[in-house]
């Protein structure tokens, strides 16, 4: 697929020969929100929670989203159809439109929407059998984390930082406590309990977050979301992350130290298999 259709605005094209306006405030403020929807053999995984959050970010900045959720899936499962891939990862993105450059709100602007798919690849068997390093960054990035917004110049520099520290992943802290990754929710396990940082405006509340939740239920894992100190981390049995394309994975080396014996916990490994089976559901 050297030049795979997208939807811009009401058509399918070519990659290509997609192209917005230089005023779209999209490319001039970063003035959008997106979403990443996972799909397994075709099925998307938790549809309606995705929507649900493009159209709560879309409000959360005021901009008024375009179509309701069968709306959106309709042009999701457009997009989708015009890839041969079994699994795809779809990029939504809605900016406030085309405008002259001023800060303020514009009046009466149509928003610009663009859908891509990606090819999904799933963290491989290798990286799930020794784990991921990390590093700790200090969460310098605005207050409103929770609205899943296209200015991701913070989490740009925090993946960069990663990278140039041998390390797949930068796990956060703001005033001494866990919020999340560059690009996923960050989770410890101490003494068998999962432990999350609480849903508030200093995390994105990744779709796989509720998700977890549940399939902890299913094990009958303990669940607990509260502040998580540095120290906690630090002492951890296990660190996990989680995303739309690392789905749930253990984290083996954590500032160039071992979490726990060193390789993936029981916790972590109980919750990838419940993911697993959910995701082989889908194909059923």
């Amino acid at each position: 697929m050297n030049d795979p259709l997208v939807y811009l605005n009401g058509a399918m094209t070519p990659l290509s020969e997609a192209k917005i306006p230089v005023l779209d405030r999209g490319f001039i403020f970063g003035d959008g929100i997106y979403d990443v929807v996972p799909f397994y053999g075709r099925r998307p995984l938790r549809p309606t929670q995705h929507i649900a959050r493009l159209m709560r970010s879309m409000a959360a900045i005021g901009i008024t989203s375009p179509h309701d959720e069968a709306g959106w899936m309709a042009l999701c499962d457009s997009v989708v159809a015009a890839s041969p891939l079994a699994d795809q990862m779809l990029y939504i993105q809605v900016t406030r439109g085309v405008a002259p450059r001023r800060h303020t709100f514009p009046a009466q602007v149509t928003p610009t929407v663009f859908i891509m798919s990606n090819p999904l690849v799933p963290p491989s068997a290798s990286e799930r059998a020794t784990g991921l390093s990390c590093v700790s960054l200090d969460d310098k990035r605005w207050l409103r984390c929770e609205i899943k917004s296209t200015s991701l110049l913070g989490n740009v520099l925090a993946a960069q930082y990663a990278v140039e520290h041998d390390a797949i992943e930068s796990i956060q802290f703001r005033d001494g406590f866990l919020t999340e990754g560059s690009s996923t929710n960050a989770w410890i396990v101490k003494d068998g309990v999962l432990l999350a940082p609480p849903k508030d405006n200093l995390i994105l509340e990744g779709i796989r977050y509720r998700f977890i939740e549940e399939l902890c239920m299913e094990c009958g894992i303990p669940f607990e979301a509260r502040r998580i100190s540095r120290a906690e981390v630090d002492e951890a049995d296990e660190i996990l992350l989680s995303s739309a394309t690392k789905e749930v994975i253990n984290v083996t080396t954590f500032d160039s130290k071992p979490v726990g014996d060193g390789r993936p916990g029981p916790v972590g490994e109980q919750l990838y298999a419940a993911y697993q089976r959910v995701k082989a559901g889908l194909a059923g």
